[in-house]
């Protein structure tokens, strides 16, 4: 099985990531490619910009990234209560290319945040809109105080890390 992770968000000390990448390394025998949004930064979307060049080339790569995985993992950060500028972006250039970005694949959907919240406001949102992107969301987990339950690489919090290896199995 091949695993595509990656956090909604272009921090390059993302917390989402590193859930992202720890959740999909649960699952056994699992070929794992960790994204970075930063690898697929566009100008912000607008019809006019979609005018001039069309389907970018790094929404159809983004796009294609995702078509290689078997199954599909992702950690929201929260802005706002929403989703990060840099997720949006790149969602709304891909969904331009295809509005099926998710292609049906399973998906465990995850959201953590250094607060007791655990972004909870915009993993909601991501579990309610993926079925309309051909998201097929088969588990989602929110985590919070993430650095009192994740350390030295490891969720540290047993009911947690079931939560996640409940949801990865379901992969």
């Amino acid at each position: 099985m091949k695993i595509i992770a990656f956090a909604a968000s272009n921090s390059s000390q993302s917390i989402n990531k590193q859930l992202a990448a720890y959740t999909a390394g649960l699952v056994d025998n699992a070929e794992v490619e960790v994204l970075d949004l930063n690898d697929f930064e566009m100008p912000i979307f607008s019809e006019d910009r979609e005018k001039e060049v069309g389907h970018h080339p790094l929404a159809i790569a983004f796009y294609d990234k995702l078509s290689s995985a078997d199954a599909i993992i992702i950690g929201f950060a929260e802005h706002n209560g929403s989703y990060s500028a840099a997720y949006k972006n790149t969602f709304d250039w891909t969904s331009r290319y295809n509005r099926e970005v998710y292609q049906n694949k399973p998906m465990v959907l995850l959201a953590t945040s250094p607060g007791p919240g655990g972004a909870v406001n915009v993993l909601k949102q991501a579990t309610d809109s993926m079925p309309f992107f051909a998201g097929n969301v088969v588990a989602s987990v929110s985590v919070p105080s993430f650095y009192d339950n994740f350390q030295d690489g490891e969720i540290v919090n047993a009911s947690i890390k079931d939560q996640l290896v409940t949801a990865t199995s379901q992969l």
